[in-house]
């Protein structure tokens, strides 16, 4: 499937398709081609040539109103790729465009895929669109997480205006497609909705086949060890969504507790998954 973004008013184009094959030393090696402000850096190997690192990169520091932006990875047999951010994606104010982003990842047999974005942040005002689509073989899994916060509460800049609409897929798996809408206070306050909280994040584990039941066992153990010694006890969860499915949910006043969370419970599953230790990436760390 090919990767379409409605019409949008004037903006920034960025595209950026990148394709992961094996290298003579059996390793993982890249090639990627972009269009427009988006891009990645150097490949990286700090694990070794088994799994190639990445982090991508979009110069103007932030999506306003008419931009697009799409990415495509594609991941051959055998595969290992780390994709993340440098720093937060942020959805600044709309004059009234919208604002797109879209990835599609095509994952094919016994490749692994970890998609760890640092976090996005809609702006008060903005008009987001942000999608997203993995497409795993049988054979073909990933790790991935996305951490939205909404506005900015330590500046005293509340989420009070605009929309912002998220769509995660794994296609005969997972579907989720939320709208959120700044003025919708029932939504964001009520203690049947984000009750005041402003960050939501997301971190899944999914297989392009059915996860075996006493690994998933395993993961989702693993992860509400996790949960429990973290300062989101209360306000977290995990789930086995679907037989090719594991997702751990929380709510969070601020960014930092809920991607120590969900940065705790991915070194948990690196090794049961994979039996790779954690690596983190040197942008985390800065």
């Amino acid at each position: 499937m090919t990767a379409v973004l409605a019409p949008a008013a004037a903006g920034w184009r960025g595209r950026l398709q990148l394709h992961y094959r094996t290298a003579a030393d059996g390793g993982t090696t890249a090639l990627d081609r972009h269009e427009g402000p988006l891009r990645v850096l150097q490949r990286l190997y700090p694990e070794g040539p088994a799994v190639c690192h990445h982090v991508l990169v979009h110069p103007p520091g932030g999506i306003v109103g008419g931009d697009e932006l799409q990415i495509e990875l594609a991941l051959d047999g055998g595969t290992h790729a780390l994709l993340t951010t440098p720093g937060a994606t942020r959805f600044y104010r709309s004059a009234g465009a919208l604002a797109q982003q879209q990835l599609v990842a095509r994952v094919q047999p016994g490749a692994r895929l970890e998609w760890l974005p640092l976090e996005t942040i809609a702006y008060r005002g903005c008009r987001a669109d942000n999608r997203l689509r993995f497409e795993l073989t049988d054979g073909a899994e990933m790790i991935g997480w996305d951490v939205l916060a909404l506005g900015l509460p330590a500046a005293g800049q509340a989420f009070d205006g605009g929309r912002f609409l998220q769509q995660l897929e794994l296609p005969g798996a997972w579907l989720e497609r939320g709208s959120i809408d700044g003025g919708d206070a029932l939504l964001l306050d009520s203690p049947l909705g984000f009750a005041g909280r402003r960050v939501l994040a997301t971190l899944w584990f999914a297989a392009g086949s059915a996860i075996e039941r006493a690994r998933a066992e395993a993961l989702v153990e693993s992860a509400r060890a996790a949960i429990d010694a973290s300062a989101l006890a209360a306000d977290a969860g995990v789930t086995r969504q679907h037989e090719r499915v594991l997702v751990l949910r929380a709510l969070a006043e601020r960014v930092e507790p809920a991607m120590q969370l969900l940065q705790a419970v991915w070194s948990a599953w690196r090794p049961l998954a994979w039996d790779l230790a954690p690596c983190a990436p040197r942008v985390w760390r800065t």
